[in-house]
C-alpha cells in the first residue's frame, strides 16, 4: 500500500462494529477506483468520476444530491458498451463547471475493427444550477472514414438518504418507480416514508434513438471530420411538463451569477505563482459552497458529507474570511439567530438560547432515524456565534445588524451563564440529552477525542480548555457590544464575568507538568492531562498569561506537535496518538489557521511563518492545490509530499479558507471602523513571498490597494490606491 495515500480496508463485521460504537460514523472500505471531482449550486451538489461518470466505479460516494437526498446513483457513458479511454479532466479555475476529455477504444463487430481507438473526440461538460445537472456531449470524428456507433448513457437512482449512503442501514425504505414521461423525458420516482414524493426529471435534446427507463442510446453516423453534440438535464423534484434551460443559457447564466457574489471581495495577488493558484482554488472552492438563503449568503460546509448548515463550520469560516468580505458573517448571523433554540428538545440536544450544529432535509432526519433535522448538540457554537457577532460589528461598524441580533446574542449568553453552565462552575461544559447525540460536541467530536493520559474516555459534563477560551472572547466583545447599545452596566458584568472566568481558567486546567493546558476537564472535574491543539486555540481567543502562552506556542513548534506540514492535533507520545485518526494526531487547516492568529496575538511572528510555509508546502502537493478538510499527521520526509486522510472532504469550507487567515495572521492585520484605520501589527511575511498586493480592501464606504513588500524580517508598505477616509500604518510592538 503506497505511503502517499493511506486507505482503511475494514470487514463488514468490523464496519459495524464501529457503526455501533460510533454513531454515523464514515466508513471506507476500499480505496476509489478513479478520482472524484464534485460540483455545487445552492442545496444541489453533484459526485462524478475523473470520466464524467455517476456509479461507474468504486470507491466514491457518487450521485447527484439535493436537500441530503440522491437523485441520481448511475450516469455512465459506453460506446457500443464499451468504456471510452479517458484523455484528461479539468475543473474550470472558478469551479462553474466540469470538462472531460474522452476517446474511443477498438471497437469490435464480428472479429474485425470498425472504429479504430483514438478516432472519436467525445467532450463531455457539466455544471450544476438551480437544482439541476446539465451535461454536453460534444463528438467530433478524427478519422479518414465514416464513424458509425452507439452512444449510450446508462442511468438509475435509488433516491438514498446520505446518511444511508455514508453507511447507515435501514430496515425499511419508501417505493420507487420509473416511467417514460415523453420521447425525450424519463421520470424516476420514490415515495419516502416521510410521506414526501421525490422525483428525478431527465430530458434528452436530441430525442433518443431508443429509450428505456434506464437507458438512452443514439445512433450515429459522423461523417470525417465533422461534429455532432447531444444535450441532458437532470433536474431534482421539477415537473415532468418544465422543460429545462438551454445549455449554454444556463451556462452564462450561472457564469455570470458567480460573477457577481466575488463583486466588493478584496482580492490578493502575490509574487508565488503556486500560492496565487492556492488562494484562487480557495476562493472558487468558497464561492462555490456558498449558498443563498432567506437570511443571506451561508457557506456550507463541506462535500459530500457536509454540503448543509454547520452552525461552528459557518462561524468559523466566516471569522477567516472576515477582512475579505464581511458580508459572509452577516449572512451567517442572521441565519444563525433565525435558528436559534427557543425551547428544550433532548432529542434535538435544543435549550432556550443555544445555536444550531446541524441542520438536515432528508427523510431519515424527518423520520428521527437520525437526529439532524434541526440539531444543537455542539458546545461551542453557542459562544463562538456571539465572537463573531463582535468582531463583525468591530471589523465594519454595522449598528444597525448589531441592534438586530441582540436579542440573539443576549439569548446566547444566557445559556452560556445557564444551561450551558449546569453545575454553576463558571465553565461551559456538555453531555448528550439523549442516546441518539453525539457523545462528544466539541470541534473534535469523534467518539474518542477526548480522553485521559492513560486512555480512558472523559465522562459526564466535559469542559473542554478552547471552550472557556471562546466564552471568554465572546464576552469580552459583547462587553463592547453592550457599549454601543448604551447598556454600560451591562457591559461592566461581562467584562468582569470574563476576567473572572480567565483567572479560574488558569487554576484548573493549567498543567505545569506539561507545560500546557489540559485538553478537558472531565465531570468529577478531573483534568485530562493531555497534550493537545485545544491548547493553541486559547491563544487565539486572548485568555491565557503572557508567559503560558509562550510555553504553549513552544510546544506547540516542538517535533511531538508541528510534523513540518502542520500542528497536529494531538502530540506524538500520547496514548492515543495516531497520525492516520480523525482527531487524534492528524492535521486540520482551520485549527492551524485558528492557531496560527493566536501566534500572532502574542507576538510569535516566527512561528506563524512555520505553520505558515508548512501548510503552504503541503497545499502544493495537494490535488488543485485544494487543502482538504484533514490530513494525516506523519512526519515530513524529504521529496514526499503529504499523506491524504481517505474520507476528508474537499472542499471543505474552514480548509478552504486557510490560505487567506495565515495571511492575515502574518500581517497582522487589524481593523478600527471607528477611527477608519487599517494596522498591520508586526508584520512579516514568510520566505515563499517577497510582495503581496491586497486590492479593495475595504473598511465602511472606503477602500484601499496594497502593496506590502518583504525586506528580510521586515516589510514595507505602499499604498497604491485609496478610495475614501482611510488610514493605513504599521505598527510595531515587542
Amino acid at each position: 500500500m503506497s505511503a502517499e495515500v493511506v486507505t482503511q480496508i475494514i470487514s463488514t463485521s468490523q464496519a459495524i462494529e464501529l457503526v455501533a460504537e460510533q454513531p454515523f460514523y464514515i466508513p471506507m472500505t476500499g480505496p476509489a477506483a478513479r478520482p472524484r471531482r464534485s460540483l455545487k449550486h445552492d442545496d444541489t451538489f453533484i459526485v462524478l468520476d475523473s470520466h464524467g461518470d455517476i456509479g461507474a466505479s468504486a470507491g466514491g460516494p457518487d450521485g447527484l444530491f439535493n436537500a441530503d437526498t440522491r437523485y441520481l446513483a448511475r450516469l455512465e457513458l459506453v460506446l457500443d458498451e464499451l468504456q471510452p479511454l479517458l484523455l484528461g479532466s479539468n475543473l474550470r479555475d472558478d469551479n462553474s463547471s466540469l470538462t472531460v476529455d474522452l476517446t474511443n477504444p477498438d471497437i469490435y463487430r464480428q472479429g474485425r475493427i470498425v472504429l479504430q481507438k483514438d478516432m472519436l473526440h467525445i467532450v463531455r461538460t457539466l455544471f450544476l444550477w438551480r437544482g439541476t445537472a446539465y451535461q454536453r456531449i460534444g463528438l467530433q470524428n478524427h478519422g479518414d472514414r465514416l464513424a458509425s456507433f452507439d452512444l449510450t448513457l446508462l442511468f438509475d437512482n435509488d433516491f438514498a438518504d446520505l446518511f444511508e449512503v455514508r453507511g447507515e442501514k435501514r430496515p425499511r425504505r419508501g417505493t420507487g418507480s420509473s416511467k417514460l414521461a415523453a420521447p425525450a423525458d424519463v421520470m424516476l420516482e420514490y415515495r419516502g416514508l416521510d410521506g414526501v414524493a421525490r422525483a428525478t426529471a431527465l430530458h434528452f435534446d436530441p430525442r433518443p434513438t431508443r429509450l428505456a427507463v434506464n437507458a438512452a442510446t443514439w445512433h450515429f453516423d459522423l461523417k470525417p471530420h465533422h461534429v455532432s453534440s447531444l444535450f441532458v438535464a437532470v433536474s431534482c423534484n421539477k415537473p415532468a411538463s418544465s422543460t429545462p434551460t438551454r445549455f449554454f443559457s444556463g451556462l452564462l447564466a450561472h457564469r455570470r451569477e458567480m460573477r457577481r457574489s466575488t463583486a466588493d471581495t478584496t482580492s490578493v495577488e502575490t509574487s508565488n505563482n503556486i500560492f496565487n493558484e492556492v488562494l484562487c482554488q480557495s476562493m472558487a472552492d468558497l464561492n462555490m459552497l456558498m449558498t443563498d438563503t432567506p437570511q443571506g449568503r451561508y457557506p456550507y460546509a463541506g462535500i459530500p458529507w457536509y454540503s448543509t448548515t454547520f452552525g461552528r463550520d459557518g462561524i468559523i469560516t466566516a471569522l477567516q474570511m472576515l477582512w475579505i468580505d464581511p458580508r459572509v458573517a452577516r449572512g451567517v448571523l442572521k441565519r444563525l439567530a433565525f435558528h436559534q433554540a427557543k425551547a428544550a428538545e433532548p432529542l434535538d440536544d435544543a435549550e432556550p438560547g443555544k445555536i444550531l450544529h446541524e441542520m438536515r432535509g432528508g427523510e431519515m432526519a424527518a423520520l428521527r432515524e437520525v437526529p439532524f433535522a434541526h440539531y444543537y448538540g455542539s458546545v461551542d457554537a453557542t459562544p463562538l456565534f456571539v465572537l463573531l457577532a463582535g468582531l463583525y460589528v468591530e471589523r465594519t461598524g454595522d449598528e444597525e445588524t448589531l441592534a438586530e441580533l441582540w436579542p440573539a446574542i443576549e439569548a446566547a449568553l444566557g445559556w452560556i451563564d445557564g444551561a450551558g453552565d449546569p453545575d454553576g462552575d463558571g465553565f461551559v461544559e456538555y453531555q448528550r440529552a439523549s442516546e441518539q447525540g453525539l457523545a462528544n460536541q466539541g470541534w473534535k467530536d469523534s467518539y474518542d477525542a477526548i480522553f485521559h493520559a492513560d486512555g480512558r474516555f472523559a465522562d459526564g459534563y466535559i469542559a473542554l480548555a478552547e471552550v472557556q477560551g471562546y466564552v471568554f472572547a465572546a464576552k469580552r466583545l459583547a462587553a463592547r457590544c453592550a457599549l454601543r447599545m448604551g447598556l454600560a452596566e451591562k457591559a461592566g458584568q461581562l467584562a468582569t464575568e470574563a476576567q473572572t472566568l480567565a483567572e479560574r481558567f488558569e487554576q484548573a486546567f493549567w498543567c505545569e507538568e506539561l507545560g500546557t493546558y489540559a485538553l478537558a476537564l472531565d465531570g468529577a472535574k478531573q483534568a485530562c492531562k493531555v497534550r493537545s491543539s485545544n491548547a493553541g486555540q486559547l491563544l487565539f481567543s486572548g485568555m491565557v498569561r503572557e508567559d503560558r502562552a509562550r510555553k504553549v506556542a513552544a510546544d506547540l513548534m516542538k517535533p511531538h506537535f508541528f510534523s513540518g506540514w502542520g500542528i497536529c492535533t494531538v502530540a506524538r507520545g500520547e496514548i492515543r496518538y495516531n497520525p492516520m485518526s480523525y482527531h487524534n494526531g492528524s492535521i486540520w487547516p482551520h485549527d492551524n489557521a485558528l492557531i496560527a492568529l493566536g501566534l500572532s496575538r502574542y507576538g510569535l511572528k516566527h512561528s506563524v511563518e512555520q505553520v505558515f510555509k508548512g501548510l503552504f508546502d503541503a497545499a502544493a502537493y495537494m490535488d488543485l492545490w485544494r487543502l482538504p478538510e484533514l490530513f494525516c499527521g506523519f512526519r515530513r520526509e524529504k521529496h514526499r509530499g503529504p499523506t491524504l486522510y481517505p474520507v476528508a472532504c474537499a472542499p471543505q469550507a474552514w480548509a478552504s479558507a486557510t490560505p487567506f487567515t495565515l495571511l492575515e495572521a502574518a500581517l497582522g492585520l487589524e481593523f478600527d471602523a471607528e477611527r477608519g484605520e487599517i494596522r498591520l501589527r508586526n508584520p512579516r511575511l514568510p520566505t515563499f513571498l517577497n510582495e503581496v498586493i491586497l486590492r479593495d480592501l475595504r473598511l465602511k464606504d472606503a477602500s484601499v490597494d496594497l502593496r506590502i513588500r518583504r525586506h528580510g524580517d521586515d516589510v514595507s508598505l505602499e499604498v497604491l490606491r485609496k478610495r475614501g477616509q482611510i488610514q493605513v500604518s504599521i505598527v510595531l510592538t515587542h
